[in-house]
């Protein structure tokens, strides 16, 4: 079973994009990437595809359920980048198929939960 086919088509959805229009825009030929329904993409193709998504090879091979790009920039952040990253993924896992208005709800009532963990993290009589 190759998923990248179906992990590429998804995120083509995600942007309104057709498979057709991906391949155009990445100068690929027409139909060329419905053959990854059932065989493996070639390296080079794959980086193009990961390239376009700002996603890794690694998660368009289905071997990782994390979208972003593994660069050493990002490698060596601190631990509060790599929280906040983990938000950022959480934040977009939780709102994936909400509409615009319901994201702004779901943003409002996430900042005040913050802001109430913070009065609670700063409190040091929570803390004893």
């Amino acid at each position: 079973m190759f998923p990248t086919f179906d992990i590429v088509k998804e995120l083509c959805k995600k942007q309104g994009i057709s498979i057709n229009t991906l391949e155009e825009r990445v100068g690929f030929s027409r139909n060329s990437l419905y053959s990854w329904r059932n065989s493996s993409p070639k390296p080079e193709k794959l980086n193009v595809i990961a390239d376009y998504f700002n996603v890794s090879t690694d998660y368009l091979l289905g071997r990782t359920k994390i979208p972003y790009v593994a660069t050493s920039e990002n490698a060596t952040t601190s631990t509060n980048n790599k929280i906040e990253e983990q938000a950022l993924v959480m934040f977009r896992k939780e709102t994936e198929n909400m509409t615009d208005l319901e994201k702004e709800r779901f943003n409002n009532a996430l900042s005040g939960l913050m802001q109430t963990a913070r009065s609670l993290i700063e409190d040091d009589s929570n803390w004893k």
